[in-house]
């Protein structure tokens, strides 16, 4: 059924294998499906691979935990970046991430990623409860593409990608995480049906 709502959508590219990627082939799916069902959305693509942000550094830390009217100019220039990206998160209905597999993790551009976007009083707070997240009313789409077979079997243990960043994401508020996965890319038995099999997952989910 097609949904006349406007969404708008931001979509993180974290491969540095461009066309070649099976974790931007998933995800491309993915945005295909989805602006099907939401013909009136909008897309923002944030290609991490050739933009990527920079790792957090003494100066931008201090100014993270420095009250803004305090900033030194090297404080306020330093995390501009994190205030753009924290700005596309938080005006995004849904969140689209390609996840490439790297060392049984999350590929370094990614975790820089997070580490601009996960910081105390914008996405996450601290209370007499503990922690709490400030973003609420997101959907996410994770598209994780390996070469081996993480989600059953001996290797699943293996997998630090998908639980990890299900945590990071609840720990901001965003709880409504759904996998898609191209597995199995490497093993021969597997390699020519990881990519089919993982677009019928797509096209079979109730967006």
């Amino acid at each position: 059924m097609v949904k006349q709502i406007v969404k708008k959508i931001l979509n993180i590219i974290t491969s540095i294998k461009g066309d070649a990627s099976f974790s931007n082939k998933l995800s491309n799916a993915v945005l295909e499906k989805l602006t099907k069902e939401y013909p009136a959305s909008e897309v923002k693509t944030f290609d991490l691979s050739k933009t990527p942000l920079p790792y957090l550094n003494e100066v931008q830390l201090s100014a993270f935990y420095t009250p803004e009217e305090a900033h030194t100019t090297d404080q306020s220039e330093s995390i501009k970046l994190s205030d753009d990206a924290i700005t596309d998160l938080l005006e995004a209905d849904i969140i689209v991430i390609g996840v490439p597999m790297y060392n049984f993790g999350i590929p370094a551009l990614l975790k820089g990623w997070i580490d601009q976007v996960a910081r105390a009083g914008k996405t996450f707070s601290y209370d007499e409860n503990g922690p709490k997240g400030l973003i609420s009313g997101k959907k996410v789409f994770l598209s994780v593409a390996s070469g081996a077979v993480f989600s059953d079997g001996p290797y699943k243990s293996y997998d630090f990608a998908e639980p990890y960043l299900r945590v990071v994401l609840g720990f901001l508020g965003i709880t409504d995480v759904t996998t898609f996965r191209v597995e199995g890319t490497s093993i021969p038995d597997f390699a020519d049906s990881a990519l089919p099999n993982a677009l019928a997952a797509v096209e079979e989910f109730a967006f």
